[in-house]
């Protein structure tokens, strides 16, 4: 168990890269617990390396990468000096597989490390980092490169992550590990995994590391009940998770009901238990709509630790996001037009998801529409058993005709929106296409958006991490 004492505030692991290195290492600077996305790390470390490494951030993070051989071959096959063309398309890399290359493999667990190694430098604080649990593929080798990094914690959720506290125990030991996969269609015998072996990858015997604690996002104390006594190993604590976060969220229990703008109407079976998540005995945080100083106290009243802040994190200063659409988004925050739809069919995994509703973004149908549908990345891919017996994958968001010759329901493509490219594109990584058109974003956020200007000072057009930690709790600790 970290022996730090509890963070009152953890920063949220928003979208690819928005919860990126300089924002968790401003949050965790100020006292608190900074968390990067583990998302997409691979794809994001490749093109960061294609437009040059502004600032060297990328490579003074490789060079500390403690496996001989890894840093140069992917700096030899990615690194630009200078940048690429502006109008020339990023280079492909693998998707990720069930049985990666070595290549891929690299590229996920450096991805991961320089991520974590960046944002815990300069400072002693914890760091963690946050997964979701629908994107199986990568997770073994983003979980061991953030170890190799020394992070603290490792938030889950989108999913029931049973077997995440045991892979930690196993590569703290060097040990390898194994996670099932979701197959649709596979038979109760049927038994498709992805492995990792820590072993191998380092050249001979692995190093032991440091267990992280782990974190589980939970939206029920059903959920939270079954994690603490079934899961695979030890669950540190919970993030209690609303229906008004952003990104993924759980759908509401029961029939699913939408209201007139058609987002998912969610009930008092929906409101967690806390009396019995406090009876767990674990530490807990609750998340969705809590950056007010009211609402901070008002978690403590009831037990919790604290809360977990998204929205509020992703606008400041120090994170991923476009600045240029940062800056849109402030500005209709201040003039109360930041608007959420909670989708509950854009995502290919399946959960509601939060979009800002925002003009040239792939909220706008207009624009969603004019997208010749591609799926270059596969991370929110669906594996499902062929006619042969193997492993196929498919995307409700890919081409139509490819997604129906594969076995899936035309009906299950309508409305999907490639999440993908779109969370790539609100951090300035989007592709270029044949056509010469870049991936448009596609914006998610809590409910919080429409008032986060509040912590635009008078006059002002940014804010900074620190501003909002000291907004809700007072003095940032050292």
């Amino acid at each position: 168990m970290n022996c730090e004492p509890l963070p009152t505030i953890i920063q949220g692991g928003m979208g690819a890269g928005v919860s990126g290195w300089s924002l968790a290492r401003a949050v965790s600077k100020a006292g608190q617990l900074g968390v990067v996305s583990g998302t997409a790390m691979d794809v994001i470390l490749a093109r960061r390396l294609q437009l040059g490494d502004v600032g060297g951030h990328m490579r003074r993070a490789l060079d500390r990468f403690p496996i001989p051989g890894v840093a140069q071959r992917l700096l030899d096959r990615y690194f630009i000096p200078g940048g690429k063309p502006e109008d020339k398309p990023f280079c492909a890399k693998p998707i990720p597989s069930e049985n990666p290359s070595r290549h891929m493999e690299e590229l996920l667990v450096a991805g991961n490390f320089v991520e974590v190694f960046l944002a815990r430098e300069g400072h002693d604080r914890p760091v963690g980092i946050n997964f979701l649990e629908k994107i199986q593929l990568p997770t073994l080798h983003s979980i061991y490169g953030a170890m190799l990094a020394g992070v603290t914690y490792v938030l889950m959720g989108a999913g029931i992550p049973r077997a995440i506290p045991g892979v930690l125990d196993r590569f703290a030991q060097g040990q390898p590990a194994e996670l099932c996969l979701d197959v649709q269609g596979a038979d109760r015998n049927d038994e498709f995994t992805t492995r990792f072996d820590p072993g191998p990858f380092c050249g001979g015997k692995a190093p032991d590391l440091v267990r992280p604690d782990f974190l589980a996002i939970v939206s029920s104390a059903t959920l939270a009940n079954m994690l603490a006594r079934k899961a695979s190993g030890r669950v540190n604590g919970f993030v209690i998770e609303g229906p008004t976060a952003g990104g993924h969220n759980a759908p509401p229990r029961g029939r699913l009901k939408l209201s007139v703008e058609g987002e998912p109407i969610y009930g008092e079976r929906d409101v967690p238990d806390l009396e019995a998540i406090r009876a767990l005995g674990r530490p807990f945080w609750l998340a969705g709509s809590y950056a007010e100083p009211g609402r901070v106290a008002e978690a403590l009243r009831l037990g919790a630790a604290g809360v977990q802040i998204g929205t509020a994190f992703a606008y400041c200063e120090e994170s991923g996001l476009d600045h240029e659409l940062k800056e849109r988004v402030l500005a209709m925050s201040r003039m109360g037009g930041a608007r959420i739809l909670a989708d509950p069919i854009a995502s290919p995994t399946g959960f509601p998801f939060k979009v800002l509703q925002m003009e040239d973004t792939h909220s706008d149908s207009t624009t969603s529409e004019k997208r010749a549908r591609i799926c270059d990345l596969g991370y929110l891919r669906h594996a499902y058993k062929t006619a042969g017996g193997t492993l196929g994958w498919r995307c409700p968001a890919e081409p139509v005709e490819d997604y129906v010759r594969k076995g899936g329901e035309e009906e299950d493509t309508r409305g999907r929106e490639c999440v993908c490219n779109g969370l790539l594109a609100n951090i300035g990584l989007g592709q270029i296409r044949r056509d010469g058109e870049q991936e448009k974003p596609l914006i998610t956020s809590g409910d919080d958006v429409a008032s986060v200007a509040r912590f635009l000072e008078p006059g002002a057009h940014s804010y900074r991490a620190v501003d909002v930690v000291e907004s809700l709790c007072g003095t940032p600790g050292p």
